[in-house]
């Protein structure tokens, strides 16, 4: 009953407002496109007619630092198409200084010089892709959802499309050809969203030519102006392809003392286009050994650590699933396919998706993942339906479904299962500045019917120098997400060695306030913030509380420095341990903390960042110091090694510990096409020593010869524990 009230009464804010889809931008900025007359040869010269007739995009204003003033570097972006490419060039005015952090793709555009574009093919600010580069040409790629934030930026989605660059002493040039198989758009829709991005990074300026306000990100579909062609695209036929792989591996366990164990695997994946604007994703066997190596993470906390999806098949269209709930609870998390209780890999049999708009303002998705058995686990059985309505402009109505089913012997398994059902209504103004959300949450489990049930509401509001939100969350005791993440409700108990579920309610405040001054010679703008939260059981009674006062300052160098004091106190319900001496007692505890932390100029070949953290720590103390350190051998190496240290004091009966983790890293970009990766982790508290060496060869458009070697020790004994030896060969093909 509560949550129909709530929802009720954002509707009627809602339709207090009375909006209508009349982004401001649309209206001022807009750029025409034709068809060309000729062949466009990709070879970054601009030579051909069609560029010197075609409508121009100019006059750019400066997004950062300050977002009311036109960009200081000339920039020039042209459009142009055929049967089969939509065609972008850029004229970026510049001398021949650039900043290129890598030549490997999807890597270092934010961080260097480069330029792109956004495109909303259905022009709802709700979905669309980003495509940029650098003066070397090096690719970067990006799913967008509607928002502004990171949920909506999926870097890791990858495709076919074409760019070659031309330095010249005074500009550097762009050709792209994005072909229309790799963009989702609506047949018949002769009026895109369009924006187009420049980073200034020898000056440490972002510029665009749609104006975005500071305090969003040039993600946001909302401030997109219009492409207007001339005639609406066709659709285009047989968009299929199909990407298949080969891989061999050898493997061997020290720990178990196996003998090596050598496979041959074939698999294949295919992407499907249903519509112009809706697409079938297919995998059979799919092998993930090309994705890199998580980051060993020290965790001193209570709980578990969230670690992102890497795997190819679970990127694109993502943010349709991932975005339910809230960071601390969300009810599908992709991650969790395809891993044990002990998060080992299961080997997946196959994988179907589908994904997209059926509509220009209705967007589903469905997928069915079926998994083999290992050791103890069963086989299982993954399904998830999500539909999203955009109503009142930039606001949406979303509704999931999760299912996760455990088989044996090709039967299922009648009450080993879990299932989610989600109920979310997001507000959004068109100018994005107040935000507003309620969401349900429901979970199915065999003899489970109370507490069964996650909650929240919350609204926030953002502008060029002040943002806060507010957010309330109710998670049930008995609330289970085989397929997703709640943090939380899982509480170690380390006398009894088991685990004691307890819901929480949850209120989280974070207020910041950000000043960016006109004529400043040395600083880029102040921040001062303050993050509350406070946690509660199910019955109210306080449980943990958080304050964190911080204030910094962005230097126009790029380099940044703030520091923060932190209050904490905490009722720890049941005995824990960090260390090897007897566990923290239940009780309440009260601890301060004082940190800093600063980043150098992020322009130079040698890099470094600095932070350091001291303070109580429940009982005792805890002092922490990281360090990180790079060079950059532009553009073809980058060298890196991080440290991180942590001293836990405790009372005499309760022990101590000392935790190191190093992580060295070399990277060598022979060419475009061609890498090596050397990545190293050295980890005392997972008692843990890594090596993993990825080298890469592209051999054609998205197609790679992957040769990965990883190996793992014990730290305290440094004996080995695996290693492994993989080659992987995959092709994408398309028909």
């Amino acid at each position: 009953m509560r949550l129909y009230y709530l929802l009720l009464l954002l509707t009627l804010t809602v339709l207090a407002y009375g909006q209508t889809d009349n982004r401001e931008n649309q209206q001022k900025y807009a750029v025409k496109i034709k068809k060309a007359t000729g062949p466009i040869h990709l070879d970054g010269r601009l030579r051909e007619t069609d560029w010197e007739t075609a409508d121009v995009a100019s006059d750019f204003w400066q997004k950062t630092p300050r977002d009311d003033i036109k960009a200081s570097l000339r920039t020039e972006m042209r459009l142009t198409y055929d049967d089969d490419f939509l065609y972008v060039s850029a004229v970026c005015f510049d001398s021949t200084n650039h900043i290129v952090t890598t030549l490997k793709r999807d890597i270092g555009f934010w961080s260097g010089d480069g330029v792109g574009v956004i495109l909303d093919p259905l022009n709802e600010a709700t979905a669309g892709f980003m495509f940029c580069t650098n003066p070397y040409g090096v690719q970067t790629d990006v799913a967008l959802g509607g928002g502004t934030g990171s949920e909506h930026y999926g870097g890791e989605w990858d495709n076919r499309w074409f760019v070659e660059t031309q330095i010249s002493p005074d500009r550097w040039t762009v050709e792209m050809a994005i072909p229309f198989k790799t963009l989702r758009y609506e047949t018949g829709r002769s009026t895109w969203g369009i924006n187009f991005i420049r980073n200034d990074k020898k000056n440490n300026r972002q510029d665009g030519w749609a104006q975005v306000p500071r305090q969003f990100w040039f993600i946001d579909l909302g401030y997109a102006g219009q492409l207007q062609w001339d005639a609406a695209p066709k659709k285009v036929n047989g968009n299929i392809s199909v990407i298949p792989y080969v891989n061999t591996n050898l493997a061997k366990n020290f720990e178990e003392n196996t003998p090596t164990d050598y496979d041959f695997d074939v698999g294949v994946d295919a992407k499907i286009a249903l519509s112009s604007s809706l697409n079938l994703d297919l995998t059979v066997n799919p092998d993930f050994s090309q994705v890199e190596v998580d980051q060993q993470v020290t965790n001193l906390t209570r709980f578990s650590i969230f670690l992102p999806e890497r795997r190819t098949f679970f990127i694109e269209n993502s943010d349709i699933f991932s975005n339910f709930g809230i960071p601390i609870a969300r009810p599908f998390f992709s991650r969790r396919i395809g891993l044990d209780a002990d998060g080992q890999s299961v080997p997946i049999t196959y994988g179907a998706r589908v994904s997209g708009n059926i509509t220009s303002g209705t967007r589903i998705g469905l997928m069915n993942v079926q998994t083999k058995s290992s050791g103890e686990q069963l086989a299982q059985n993954y399904s998830a339906a999500v539909v999203n309505q955009r109503i009142f402009g930039r606001s949406l109505i979303k509704g999931l479904f999760v299912n996760r089913q455990s088989f044996e012997d090709g039967d299922l398994v009648k009450n080993d299962y879990n299932r989610n059902a989600s109920l979310e209504f997001n507000y959004q103004n068109l100018d994005g500045t107040w935000q507003g959300w309620a969401g349900y949450h429901h979970s199915f489990k065999h003899d489970v019917k109370e507490d069964n049930a996650f909650t929240s509401v919350g609204t926030a509001y953002s502008s060029r120098n002040f943002s806060a939100l507010f957010d309330w969350s109710s998670v049930g005791t008995n609330y289970f997400a085989d397929v997703g993440f709640v943090n939380r409700v899982e509480n170690y108990d380390a006398i009894r060695d088991t685990t004691i579920r307890l819901g929480y309610n949850n209120f989280y405040l974070p207020i910041d306030f950000r000043y960016v001054p006109e004529n400043a010679t040395v600083v880029n703008g102040y921040f001062v913030g303050l993050e509350s939260g406070l946690t509660f059981d199910p019955n109210f009674k306080f449980v943990e509380r958080s304050h964190f006062l911080g204030a910094g300052l962005e230097f126009k160098n790029s380099s940044e420095f703030s520091i923060g004091y932190q209050n904490n106190e905490i009722d720890l319900r049941f005995p824990f341990s960090f260390t090897d001496g007897e566990p923290l007692p239940a009780g309440r505890y009260q601890h301060n903390r004082i940190g800093f932390e600063y980043g150098s100029d992020e322009r130079k070949l040698f890099q470094f960042g600095l932070e350091a953290n001291t303070g109580g720590f429940y009982n005792g103390n805890l002092h922490s110091a990281s360090a990180e350190f790079s060079y950059r051998r532009q553009p073809w190496g980058n060298f890196g090694f991080e440290v991180e240290y942590n001293r836990l004091e405790f009372p005499e009966a309760y022990g101590e510990a000392t935790i190191w983790a190093f992580s060295p890293r070399i990277e060598i970009s022979f060419n475009r096409n061609l890498f090596l990766t050397t990545f190293l982790q050295y980890n005392t508290q997972a008692d843990n020593f890594n090596v993993n060496t990825r080298f890469q060869w592209r051999f054609a458009p998205m197609s790679d010869v992957f040769l990965v070697y990883t190996d793992n020790y014990a730290v305290n004994m440094f004996g080995p524990k695996n290693r492994a030896l993989v080659l992987k060969v995959n092709y994408w093909l398309v028909l």
